[in-house]
């Protein structure tokens, strides 16, 4: 089966993919790993995912924690080297958070909704995340969700 493309990636896979997390990384660590020798091409990400990665690379347990200088580095050496980084326009900033509260976003969960509203403007063709339920309301404009265990079984990494 050939990968729809453009691949959209979400904090999730950023974190697992750069961080030795133990046997729940594999995957997203395959992944990473491919989009690093370019097996993955174009793949995009959000601002906010980066500043996600950073906030929590941070304050992981002290056995997986970053230091604030090397998660900045990973994040320009490996996401945005490599990754097309976008964010919401200032023109649909106020469309976006009119539909969020006429949905009812309540708490965090702005963060994941923002992430995807950024997918769907960025013409990603699916979602790689391990938080599938997070974004099920993309599958509604068609976009498709891929776990890192789905996207690597289908790549073949």
């Amino acid at each position: 089966m050939a990968l729809v493309s453009p691949l959209f990636f979400d904090t999730t896979v950023l974190l697992a993919g750069l961080i030795e997390l133990g046997p729940a990384s594999a995957a997203a660590q395959r992944v990473m790993a491919a989009v690093a020798a370019g097996r993955i091409r174009g793949p995009q990400t959000a601002w906010h995912c980066c500043l996600e990665f950073y906030a929590v690379s941070t304050r992981l347990p002290e056995e997986f924690r970053l230091a604030p200088d090397d998660a900045r580095r990973l994040i320009e050496e490996e996401v945005l080297a490599r990754f097309q980084v976008h964010q919401l326009t200032p023109s649909t900033r106020t469309a976006f958070l009119g539909r969020a509260a006429q949905d009812r976003a309540a708490g965090g969960r702005i963060y994941d909704a923002h992430i995807a509203e950024i997918a769907r403007q960025a013409g990603a063709r699916a979602v790689v995340t391990d938080n599938r339920r997070h974004f099920a309301a993309l599958a509604g404009y068609g976009i498709r969700l891929m776990s890192t265990e789905e996207l690597a079984s289908e790549a073949k990494l």
